[in-house]
Order: C-alpha cells, then sequence, then structure tokens
C-alpha cells in the first residue's frame, strides 16, 4: 500500500541511489522486530488502546506534515537537485539518517502501529504455534517481502535518474511533499477522532 514510506523511498532513491531502499527497509524492520519482541512478552494491549493509537496519530502526524512541508519547500524555491546529491552531507551521515528516518516514519503512522496491534498480532500468535523459531521465520518472510519491494523501487529508480531533469525532479518532489501532507493531515484527524471517542 503507498504511504509515507514509499514517498521518503522515492526521494531517497533519486538523492542517495539504490541503497535507501534497503537502508529505509532497515531502519523499518528494527522498528518491526521491536514490536514483535514487545507482542511476544504481552504487550499488545498498550498499542491497541485508543489513547495511545489517538496520540500516535497526533504526533506522526505533525512529524509527516513537518516532513511534507520541508519538501514542498525545498521544491517550491528550487533549492533540490539530482546532482552530487550523494555527497552533499557525506555518505555516512546519509546513510544513518535514513535507517533513522525509517524508524521514525513507521513509528509515527498510527496504522503501522495499529495494522501490528491487530493483524499483525495475530499472525505473532499463528506463528508462536511453532515457538519462537516460527515467529522468527515469519518476521523474516515479512520483512524480506519489504526488503524485496522497496529495494526494488529503489533500484529502479536510482537508475533511472538520468532520464529525470532537475525541473522534473522538483515537481516530484513537490508532488511528494503534497501526498505526505496528505497523510499528515489524515493522520492527525484520525488522532481526534481515536481521542474523543477513547
Amino acid at each position: 500500500m503507498p504511504g509515507p514510506l514509499l514517498g521518503v523511498t522515492i526521494d531517497g532513491s533519486l538523492k542517495r541511489g539504490w541503497k535507501a531502499g534497503p537502508l529505509l527497509v532497515l531502519g523499518h524492520g528494527i522498528l518491526e522486530f521491536t514490536l514483535i519482541i514487545i507482542m511476544v512478552f504481552g504487550l499488545k494491549d498498550f498499542f491497541t488502546n485508543p489513547k495511545v493509537a489517538g496520540l500516535i496519530g497526533l504526533l506522526g502526524g505533525a512529524f509527516l506534515a513537518n516532513m511534507g512541508y520541508g519538501m514542498l519547500k525545498s521544491g517550491i524555491k528550487k533549492t533540490v537537485y539530482l546532482e552530487n546529491q550523494d555527497n552533499k552531507a557525506g555518505i555516512g551521515k546519509g546513510l544513518k539518517n535514513l535507517v533513522l528516518v525509517g524508524i521514525l516514519v513507521s513509528a509515527t503512522n498510527p496504522y503501522f502501529i495499529m495494522w501490528w496491534a491487530t493483524t499483525g498480532v495475530e499472525s505473532v500468535r499463528w506463528a508462536y504455534t511453532l515457538g519462537y523459531l516460527g515467529v522468527l521465520f515469519f518476521f523474516l518472510g515479512h520483512i524480506l517481502s519489504d526488503l524485496t519491494w522497496y529495494s526494488t523501487v529503489s533500484i529502479t529508480l536510482s537508475r533511472g535518474r538520468e532520464l529525470i531533469s532537475n525541473n522534473a525532479y522538483r515537481w516530484l518532489i513537490i508532488f511528494l511533499g503534497i501526498f505526505v501532507i496528505g497523510f499528515s493531515i489524515y493522520f492527525m484527524a484520525s488522532g481526534v477522532k481515536m481521542l474523543i471517542t477513547a
């Protein structure tokens, strides 16, 4: 399902190349592995609490709004361009940031949390009938599907960079900024709704 992580993957792939997808999935996977550990040890009720989900929606929406605003602003002011993006902040710094962005984009998405607190926890419960090994295989299968998809997106976009002009890239960033802001509004509205009904 298209969401904020896909938008960030597209942006990261055009700026930093094929490594963006795998690094974002690494961050995403660290968070998912942590949630699975929490669920195995019985803290799923915390995440299904409407107040917690509502607060995640508000905070996650605010985080995404800020990210989307930054993308929109850089596209409109024409301060973003494709050339030499790999070395602007140093490769090491960029790689670390993408892992952190993968964690933050996932953690601030209330529907990621709600999916894991409902469908995800049921999947973990079924996997746990085979013990810890079953849970491990479930996680590996799940994260490998994410890695395959986001790596494919990253490789495809990074190899097609030469076909995209700076002007087209700026318009893509503006579109992605609007896309991310749209998600932020939806998340914040859902968060308010969850808090009101809690």
